[in-house]
């Protein structure tokens, strides 16, 4: 999602750079040692570009992606304040729950940067409601997820009849959830006609085929790592894809899939429902219900109209809410309206 805020930006004329590479995440806030050399960096850094700044003068904003207690942005709130330059966030997070935690003190950090941000960007509602609730004076827009969709709507869709595809990374937490609940669902329809293709790959590959033991080895082909344009074709050529995505902030892999024509079912949990229109563009069912999500599956399998019906939907969704174009568009507005004053 950065490096797409980057190219939207850079779509609409702006000079983007990335202005440092330090690495501010925290594993563990108990081990003071790391998070002191972390903070040590971090103020050489600042030092660095303060006296890059005071001979080249400052940038127009700065702007960070996804600040959270994990990972706060520890150099640009500092250097905002005192070069006067305005501050944005995209996709900053605020959780009550580790108010009370050993995370407490680095949260407070991200709200900090929240509170003093020129304008946040918002790209689940989820989020923006967190961030109101832990702050009634921070400025809130939200915004829609975005893709560039260039190979996915030119891929030629030659739909292969009942086959399936997911694209997904092979980890653990809730990447190895997904592959388990979808394994689970699947093993319930061996008595219905299907294929499934899965692209990715991760330190838990051996575990995710260990999954799909039980499925006979010829209805699941494994791609391993693919090319995008390669991922486009395998998209064009399948009926439907199924991921059901826990704890999915949004998922563009779902946006994806729908600009190449091909409709979704997924868990209605998280960010989901932010990228896929139930009923629309794909069916969403309750999370870790594995015999409804099953049943969503079959039953589109089984409609050939309703899935042509999707399909097209799918595509004019993408284009016409979570197009990059579109989001050039709009973060020229959020700029000319927020900093351009």
């Amino acid at each position: 999602m950065s490096r797409l805020l980057m190219q939207a930006l850079e779509m609409a004329g702006h000079d983007v750079r990335i202005a440092s590479s330090l690495r501010s995440f925290i594993r563990d806030p108990l081990d003071s040692a790391a998070v002191n050399d972390i903070q040590q960096a971090a103020e050489l850094e600042t030092e660095r570009l303060s006296t890059l700044w005071r001979t080249q003068g400052p940038p127009s904003c700065w702007f960070c992606y996804h600040p959270y207690y994990k990972s706060p942005d520890l150099i640009g709130p500092s250097l905002c304040r005192l070069y006067d330059v305005p501050y944005i966030t995209a996709e900053a997070s605020y959780s009550p729950r580790r108010e009370t935690s050993a995370w407490g003190d680095l949260q407070k950090t991200v709200l900090e940067a929240v509170n003093q941000a020129a304008v946040n960007l918002c790209f689940t509602e989820r989020d923006r409601v967190g961030l109101r609730q832990a702050s009634a004076a921070a400025s809130l827009v939200k915004v829609s997820p975005f893709i560039d969709a260039t190979h996915f709507l030119a891929a030629d869709a030659v739909r292969k009849n009942r086959h399936m595809v997911v694209v997904a990374m092979m980890r653990s937490g809730d990447k190895m959830d997904s592959y388990e609940r979808l394994a689970a669902a699947l093993r319930q329809l061996q008595g219905v006609s299907w294929t499934l293709s899965v692209v990715g790959h991760g330190p838990l590959y051996d575990e995710v085929r260990e999954c799909f033991q039980d499925i006979p080895a010829e209805r699941v082909q494994w791609h391993g790592l693919l090319e995008q344009p390669d991922i486009a074709k395998l998209l064009a050529s399948s009926a439907l894809y199924v991921w059901p995505g826990c704890g999915e902030a949004y998922g563009l892999a779902y946006l994806e899939a729908q600009a190449a024509g091909v409709p979704v079912v997924a868990y209605e949990t998280a960010g989901v429902p932010e990228v896929v229109k139930h009923g629309k563009t794909g069916l969403l069912t309750e999370a870790l219900n594995d015999e409804l999500y099953a049943h969503a599956i079959e039953s589109l399998l089984n409609d050939k109209r309703q899935l042509k019906v999707m399909a097209s939907n799918a595509v004019e969704h993408v284009s016409n809410f979570h197009s990059l174009p579109g989001a050039s568009a709009m973060l020229t507005g959020i700029l000319q309206r927020y900093i351009d004053q």
